[in-house]
């Protein structure tokens, strides 16, 4: 029998009842939003993604899931300092849909990227994280440029994994680390920089979601055609989605594209 998003949410619901959660599918968004009563905070999950993840490796996959949930809400309940941690702070970037405040109306520290993706700023705690607020930030008297520089000086010391598979002539670059960053690291402009000396073609980045980062050197038309495949695959199947555009990058710049058909449009 095929998985379907309500048949998720009730295993979910089931392998969670030993805990104070409450439950809201979105049947529209297809998302699942799981809170825990006694902090007030909560997680929301694309349905499909999980569902992917479960029919590729069935059992583990909702082991993994509530062993996430559960670590989430732990950290969540537990108090939280940013100093002695400078080396667990991160960027982690995110759809411009993304709620800008916690859920206790706290703003979230942020800043704007592209029309299209917002960069968030987390402390990592190892299975999880927490995004830093304002509360967090001020209660330590933080300013706002130190936690970016040092969120972006911390990215660029991460491992990057990369996978090359070259498909109708044109070369797709995947960054899969599966720690939690592979979206993030489209901030390491020194990465950026390495691919773009490399390319010969048109180069072209994705995030579809947080655990993929696309880089693409476009030679032919087809190959447009094969990267808005490959993300709104990826991007359908994320846990967390970001976004299905890609964007060109050029001269440090990235600009949203539309690619319809072998037309391409820049996003203005």
């Amino acid at each position: 029998m095929k998985m379907t998003s309500k048949r998720m949410v009730d295993i979910l619901q089931e392998r969670l009842k030993e805990g104070a959660y409450t439950y809201h599918f979105d049947r529209k968004k297809d998302t699942l939003r799981i809170e825990e009563k006694h902090v007030n905070k909560g997680v929301t999950i694309s349905l499909p993604g999980l569902i992917a993840k479960y029919e590729e490796n069935k059992e583990q996959a909702i082991e993994e899931f509530i062993y996430y949930i559960q670590e989430s809400f732990q950290a969540m309940k537990d108090d939280q300092q940013l100093s002695g941690k400078e080396k667990n702070i991160l960027p982690v970037i995110r759809s411009t849909s993304f709620p800008i405040k916690s859920s206790e109306g706290i703003p979230l520290v942020y800043d704007e990227h592209t029309a299209e993706t917002r960069i968030y700023y987390a402390l990592d705690l190892g299975k999880s994280y927490r995004l830093i607020d304002q509360k967090l930030m001020d209660s330590e008297n933080w300013s706002h440029q130190r936690i970016k520089e040092m969120a972006l000086f911390n990215l660029r010391s991460l491992e990057t994994v990369v996978k090359k598979d070259q498909v109708a002539g044109n070369d797709f670059y995947f960054v899969r680390t599966n720690d939690g960053y592979d979206a993030s690291r489209i901030l390491n402009e020194s990465l950026l920089q390495q691919y773009a000396k490399k390319v010969s073609g048109d180069m072209v980045v994705a995030v579809p979601h947080q655990d993929v980062l696309i880089i693409g050197d476009i030679q032919n038309e087809a190959g447009y055609d094969i990267l808005a495949q490959l993300t709104m695959s990826f991007f359908a199947n994320g846990l967390v989605p970001i976004t299905a555009l890609s964007f060109i990058y050029e001269n440090g710049e990235l600009d949203p594209i539309f690619i319809l058909g072998k037309n391409r449009k820049k996003d203005k």
